[in-house]
């Protein structure tokens, strides 16, 4: 059976280098859903959750922003920022999100606004998905 190869890099390291069956991906355009001999494809990530399958087996990686490129059943992601579900650290999360609030609420210059709000989107997605990902693996237990 014909396998991808995905790899996902964040400016800091990889963070997934494997072969896998199937992926689902965020884009601006909605979740799409990529299986071996997928066309060429360069599109935006939204941030959101990677869903990876193989060998029947699931992982999530959340992710934010970048880019996902496909070509000869590789699949390339560029993304600004991708954590492991199993590696999210909720107690730190639910600190920046707190903590990215806070300072939105002080009277802050466009650009600090803008870096608190893309903390607290960060800190946010990576609670839906870590709470989402604790949820799935204590029911199939």
């Amino acid at each position: 059976m014909v396998k991808l190869h995905l790899e996902v890099i964040t400016p800091e390291k990889v963070v997934f280098k494997d072969e896998i069956d199937e992926l689902f991906a965020p884009t601006l355009t909605g979740q799409i859903g990529i299986l071996p001999n997928h066309i060429e494809l360069l599109t935006k990530l939204h941030h959101g959750e990677l869903i990876i399958k193989n060998n029947n087996q699931k992982q999530s990686i959340a992710v934010f922003g970048g880019f996902l490129e496909i070509s000869n059943n590789k699949i390339s992601i560029l993304a600004d920022y991708a954590i492991h579900a199993r590696d999210i650290d909720i107690s730190k999360s639910e600190e920046a999100r707190n903590r990215a609030k806070e300072l939105m609420q002080e009277k802050l210059n466009n650009s600090d606004f803008a870096k608190a709000e893309s903390e607290l989107l960060r800190s946010l997605l990576e609670l839906r998905i870590a709470t989402k990902h604790k949820r799935h693996n204590i029911s199939n237990k």
